[in-house]
């Protein structure tokens, strides 16, 4: 979790630094600063949930149903036309449901989970397009005609950090799904607890429209790749129910029912000790669709070259 959170402090950093020496020097003329605020879509894909077919980590498992909202800010820095930086906090939804899918061994099992998805991150931004067509260069009265259209867009990649807290419901009530160990984690030697701090990769496309000198309007859908399997709380197989007993009596009955709640809709051993309950080979991932607004903050004059 250190390791995480160092990796990302010192990217997000290394912007300000960027933008800081460059600021000084007016290096890059076009440079501006601008922050943005905006509402998120977000999805999972993992083991739970998913398409009405095989589980895949892929698009193809794509789930309409557990699309979840979010929010979003960031603080950005624009080099020249071509190339941006931001640093990013994202805060969204993400859950899946067994019951979604109509593919026969998923909602035999029967799983699900819930939790917020809590993101720090710093990307790089190539611009690689630009529509801009001229309107009227004055706003004068009397006057009709097409006004300017400026639309640009870009792909980005960067690094990041998020906090995941797996949950599931049981007569009314949310429990945390770690604690219980649903898998053996921190009770079979070969099995480890995983840390509710991972690292990520985002990486996609985004569009942006001007409306004016100061503001923009844009949409960004972005896939994180990351390297846990346990943010749905699902990985490997299913366990001896016997071995809860080192929890406590309480606990062991919550471990029991979220280990193994399977409806048996095809057949009580699909679900015994050592068979499938996970893939730990894919590793889950989540997707943000952003819907954003982005403000030009105003530029220093000491950012502006001097005239020889």
């Amino acid at each position: 979790m250190k390791k995480t959170i160092t990796v990302i402090t010192i990217a997000i950093i290394t912007i300000f630094c960027f933008d800081s020496v460059y600021a000084q020097n007016g290096f890059f003329r076009n440079k501006y600063q601008y922050v943005t605020f905006g509402l998120t879509a977000t999805n999972f894909l993992g083991e739970l949930g998913g398409a009405n077919r095989v589980g895949t980590n892929g698009l193809r498992d794509f789930d309409f149903p557990s699309i979840r909202p979010g929010f979003h800010g960031s603080y950005g820095i624009m080099f020249n036309r071509n190339f941006g930086a931001r640093a990013n906090l994202s805060y969204g939804w993400i859950g899946g449901h067994d019951k979604y899918t109509e593919e026969a061994a998923r909602h035999n099992r029967n799983l699900h989970f819930r939790s917020y998805i809590l993101e720090w991150s710093a990307q790089g931004e190539f611009y690689f397009t630009e529509f801009q067509k001229e309107g009227h260069r004055y706003n004068l009265e009397g006057v009709k005609g097409l006004k300017g259209i400026h639309i640009s867009s870009y792909l980005f990649a960067g690094i990041g950090g998020f906090y995941f807290n797996p949950k599931a419901k049981y007569d009314g009530k949310w429990y945390q799904l770690k604690p219980l160990s649903t898998e053996g984690e921190g009770l079979i030697p070969t099995r480890k607890e995983y840390n509710l701090v991972q690292l990520c990769i985002p990486f996609g496309i985004g569009f942006k429209y001007a409306i004016n000198e100061k503001w923009t309007v844009g949409f960004e859908y972005g896939y994180r790749k990351t390297f846990t399997d346990y943010i749905d709380d699902v990985s490997t197989t299913y366990v001896d129910p016997q071995i809860f007993k080192a929890k406590g009596e309480v606990v062991e009955e919550l471990a029991k029912h979220f280990a193994d709640p399977s409806n048996t809709s095809i057949y009580e051993g699909q679900t015994a000790p050592g068979q499938q309950r996970g893939d730990p080979l894919d590793k889950d991932a989540y997707l943000f669709g952003l819907f954003t607004i982005s403000y030009k903050l105003p530029t220093p004059s000491s950012v502006v070259p001097k005239l020889q």
